[in-house]
């Protein structure tokens, strides 16, 4: 079973690497976007083979070490 984890910063969080990532598209001629928030994906390969039981151990992961919580959200997806 697979589980991927998306991370991003909390909404009011600055984030200047998509800030940089916004100001780099529009010098290379990208004019549309307002904004960027830039985040992490960890994808894992896990032994679990019940989904819920896997949803919680992902979870508990995400708290104790993947995410910084203080600042950071994060989604779990059971694949």
């Amino acid at each position: 079973m697979k589980a991927r984890v998306t991370i991003m910063l909390k909404d009011g969080v600055l984030d200047p690497q998509g800030e940089a990532i916004r100001h780099a598209l529009a010098g290379l001629g990208h004019k549309g976007v307002d904004g960027v928030r830039q985040g992490k994906v960890i994808e894992l390969d896990l032994t679990a083979t019940d989904a819920d039981a896997a949803r919680t151990e992902v979870t508990r992961m995400c708290e104790t070490l993947l995410a910084n919580t203080v600042i950071e959200k994060y989604a779990v997806e059971i694949l």
